[in-house]
């Protein structure tokens, strides 16, 4: 199965964050899986890190290397994406967690959240 990460998910799996929960980690683990990480996330990491939020301590290079170096796949942003964000339902304003939203379904991809608004949403969304 595919999995697309949100990005305080990614950011977790990257610090070994104690708020992985089992569920988390046992899909991380299983060699079935194929974990996926956006452009976006990279981005939005890239943005907030220069902007000096403490949620984002890291450079966006460094961590995008790491998931590279995992075997984690990155998905662009793509126009159909973009695209799809205009359809989705009002329940969340951030634009980056819209636009991973919009690619889960576009993709076909399970988004993996902490993220109890994002998780409201329908479509291939889990929240861990």
């Amino acid at each position: 199965m595919r999995f697309l990460l949100d990005t305080h998910v990614l950011l977790w799996i990257v610090i070994a964050d104690r708020r992985m929960t089992t569920s988390l980690v046992r899909l991380l683990q299983d060699a079935n899986n194929q974990i996926v990480f956006s452009t976006a996330s990279v981005w939005e990491i890239a943005i907030k890190h220069s902007a000096g939020k403490s949620d984002f301590p890291y450079p966006a290079q460094s961590i995008r290397t790491q998931l590279l170096k995992a075997g984690y796949e990155e998905l662009p942003v793509l126009g159909e994406h973009a695209l799809a964000v205009e359809s989705l339902p009002a329940i969340h304003k951030d634009p980056f967690d819209r636009l991973l939203i919009a690619q889960a379904m576009v993709e076909g991809i399970t988004l993996l959240t902490a993220d109890a608004t994002i998780a409201r949403y329908p479509g291939p969304i889990r929240k861990v």
